[in-house]
């Protein structure tokens, strides 16, 4: 999907509020548009036995949904997948998230059995308040509590008999990915992590697209944002935003593509806050002033691979994570390739790498 830089740069100084409403359900709010729209989809969700992944079933991997907390006592459910014909010796691990509003029966879920296939021990997770997972209030995000729940992924498989706790890597998909940064830059327990489509939802919340938000307009939003907060205590309850169900015509590219994956029966799940609901009006204000990306040269000296569509609007955000990066670090630009491209398109996702990538890096 090519860069429409008349789209992109139609307004110099103002992030587009529909672009953002779309990506993160509550981009909306941050930029000037304040509703009390309260949607059913928030409530906590009941645990599924059921397969509802938006893939097919894997017949040679097992599956099993297992449940842990993080370090704050919220319970997360996930996925937990292993390869049927793994033999007696402990294997090398992923804990697999994202995209940002989606759940684990779609990518991360799909990203998670693929690599289950090719011989790791995989956990694909609901992040805090969203899908299965615990948490209240439903459908709100931190950049703190969200790296959080990565590093309770490593917990887990730590202490899972099928894994070797010295081989556990981590992927980290959309927004997800700057996530997983955080995290493995932290937690030394990590070998490696790869981040496939990368956003950075700190730099995108506080800055907008292409980084256009002027100091004003931050300022104006953290304002707007700062008042909600006393409407979501009268009210007791937090104020969502509005769902976003439809195409209304004139958007750019991307948020097609959006709507393609979430919205259809391609990556459509009712969990999902991508897909139909939507996010706390008051979620921007915390990744609004902690960048998460401080930190990532100490990720250094385990490696570091980014994977980006040749095409996607989002690429920017991998290039210069790459660049403040340290060495052992990887930039695969996917030919032809669009930011949701590699969501779902297992043709386009280049696993063969990620998997050579993990097979090197994850050794015995």
């Amino acid at each position: 999907m090519p860069t429409d830089t008349s789209e992109t740069n139609s307004s110099t100084h103002l992030i587009h509020r529909r672009e953002l409403l779309k990506l993160t359900g509550a981009g909306a709010a941050a930029f000037g548009v304040v509703s009390m729209f309260n949607t059913p989809q928030a409530k906590a969700q009941n645990m599924s036995d059921e397969w509802d992944k938006v893939f097919p079933r894997s017949e040679s991997v097992d599956h099993e949904k297992v449940t842990f907390k993080n370090r704050y006592g919220i319970t997360l459910t996930a996925d937990l997948y292993l390869p049927k014909d793994r033999a007696a010796n402990r294997l090398p691990a992923i804990v697999v998230s994202g995209p940002f509003g989606a759940v684990k029966e779609q990518s991360s879920g799909l990203y998670a059995q693929t690599m289950a296939e090719r011989g790791f021990v995989t956990l694909a997770f609901d992040p805090s308040f969203t899908g299965e997972s615990g948490g209240e209030p439903r459908n709100v995000a931190s950049p703190d509590i969200n790296t959080e729940d990565f590093m309770a992924g490593v917990d887990y498989l730590g202490l899972h008999a099928s894994v070797d706790r010295e081989r556990i890597g981590v992927i980290g998909i959309c927004g997800w990915g700057g996530m997983a940064l955080n995290a493995v830059a932290a937690d030394k327990r990590v070998k490696a992590v790869a981040a496939s489509t990368m956003y950075d939802m700190t730099r995108l919340m506080s800055k907008g697209y292409n980084d256009s938000v002027t100091l004003e307009q931050r300022s104006q939003a953290l304002e707007q944002l700062s008042h909600q907060r006393w409407e979501d205590a009268a009210n007791g309850t937090p104020a969502y935003q509005p769902p976003y169900n439809e195409l209304k015509g004139g958007e750019a590219r991307f948020l097609v593509d959006y709507h393609d994956y979430y919205m259809t029966p391609r990556g459509y799940h009712v969990r999902a806050a991508n897909s139909g609901n939507s996010w706390t009006q008051t979620t921007p204000l915390s990744f609004m002033n902690m960048p998460i990306l401080t930190y990532i040269s100490e990720i250094s000296p385990r490696p570091v691979l980014f994977i980006h569509g040749e095409n996607a609007h989002s690429r920017y955000f991998s290039e210069t994570a790459f660049a403040a990066a340290a060495e052992p670090k990887e930039l695969v630009i996917v030919p032809g390739a669009s930011h949701t491209d590699l969501y779902d398109k297992v043709e386009v996702i280049p696993f063969d790498k990620l998997t050579s990538f993990f097979n090197q890096h994850l050794a015995a």
